[in-house]
C-alpha cells in the first residue's frame, strides 16, 4: 500500500471508531456526521491504493458510493420510509463489489466452496428472516428483501471465489452484519446488535477495499 493509502486507513478507523462510539452512547448527531465520513474516508484509501486490478477499484468505489447512499437512507428519521431506499442502494453497491471481485478473478473451486457457505447461510437464518417478513407489519418487503439476500449472496460467493483473505473475510463481516439487520428488524431484536452491526459493516467494507492490493 501506498503512504497515504496507509494514512488514509488510519484516519478511516479513527472515524469509524467514533461512529461505533456514537452507536454505543445512543447519539445521532454524532452519528449523522462519522457514519457517512467513515465511507468518504473509505473511498479516499480505495482511490490512493496500488491495486491489482484498475476496473475492480473503480467497482469498488462505485459500491461505497452506493454504500454510503444506503447509509444515509438508513439513518434517515421514518425509518420504515426509507428503509426500501437504503435496501436498494445497498443492493447496486453488492453488484458493483460483484463485478470487481470477478475483475480480481474466480477460481472454480474455491466458487463452488462460497455458494455451499451462503446456500447453508440462507437455510439457517435467510430463511428465518424471510418468514418474519412476510408474518410481519411488512409483509410487502419480502420480495425485495429476498432479491437483496440474493445479490449478497452472490457478493460472499464470489469473495470466496477470489481466495484471497481479506475479501472473503470482509465479505463474510458484511454478511453478518446485514444478517443481523434482519434480524433484529424482522425477527428479534437484541440490545448487542446494534453495535456489532455497525462494528463489523466498516470493517467488512475496509476487508474488502484492502483486497485490492493482495
Amino acid at each position: 500500500m501506498t503512504s497515504l493509502a496507509w494514512a488514509l486507513l488510519a484516519l478511516t478507523l479513527v472515524i469509524a471508531a467514533l461512529d461505533w462510539l456514537a452507536k454505543g452512547i445512543g447519539s445521532k448527531p454524532m452519528e449523522y456526521v462519522f457514519k457517512p465520513l467513515t465511507m468518504v474516508a473509505l473511498i479516499g484509501v480505495a482511490l490512493a491504493l496500488d491495486p491489482t486490478d484498475a476496473g475492480a477499484r473503480a467497482a469498488f468505489v462505485v459500491a461505497l458510493v452506493f454504500g454510503m447512499a444506503g447509509d444515509v437512507f438508513l439513518m434517515l428519521p421514518d425509518d420504515k420510509r426509507w428503509f426500501v431506499f437504503g435496501l436498494a442502494s445497498f443492493l447496486v453497491g453488492h453488484l458493483a463489489y460483484v463485478v470487481g471481485l470477478v475483475l480480481l478473478g474466480l477460481t472454480g473451486v474455491a466458487l463452488v466452496a462460497g455458494v455451499v457457505v451462503v446456500v447453508l447461510a440462507m437455510a439457517v437464518i435467510g430463511r428465518r428472516i424471510v418468514a418474519a417478513v412476510r408474518a410481519g407489519d411488512e409483509p410487502a418487503l419480502a420480495v425485495p428483501v429476498s432479491v437483496y439476500m440474493g445479490v449478497i449472496s452472490v457478493m460472499v460467493a464470489c469473495a470466496f471465489g477470489t481466495t484471497l483473505p481479506l475479501a472473503i473475510a470482509g465479505s463474510l463481516l458484511f454478511f453478518a452484519s446485514d444478517a443481523c439487520i434482519g434480524w433484529s428488524r424482522f425477527v428479534k431484536p437484541y440490545a448487542w446488535m446494534e453495535l456489532f452491526i455497525i462494528v463489523t459493516y466498516h470493517l467488512g467494507q475496509i476487508g474488502i477495499v484492502l483486497s485490492l492490493t493482495t
